[in-house]
């Protein structure tokens, strides 16, 4: 499952790249939500989950049994709602951009 994971973040990293080195602003922000959803799937693969591991709840009788820790998870919805809002802006700064210049494209652009 680690494997796999693994493959699929190399994939998000790619497709990441490739579309930030575009020279459409829309595809740059789009870019970069992928490649923040691709840091989130790397953190979350590297920190590793224990075989049959059981939520961190205080039940009575399972003390021996390994325990998921909840941390990477936290930082993960933590890193979710901050891409988001700058994903938010950096939509709404090309659509801006767009709206000015009258093309998204970077090479068209007058930069005068």
């Amino acid at each position: 499952m680690i494997g796999l994971a693994a493959m699929l973040t190399a994939i998000l990293f790619a497709a990441a790249v490739y579309l930030m080195l575009s020279r459409n602003t829309q595809r740059i922000a789009i870019g970069f939500i992928v490649l923040s959803n691709a840091v989130n799937l790397m953190f979350l693969t590297s920190s590793g989950v224990p075989e049959n591991a059981v939520p961190p709840l205080i039940v009575d009788g399972i003390e021996e049994m390994p325990v998921a820790d909840p941390l990477p998870q936290a930082f993960i919805l933590t890193a979710i709602v901050i891409g988001l809002g700058v994903a938010a802006f950096l939509l709404a700064m090309a659509s801006r951009a767009n709206e000015e210049m009258g093309t998204d494209d970077l090479q068209e652009r007058d930069w005068t």
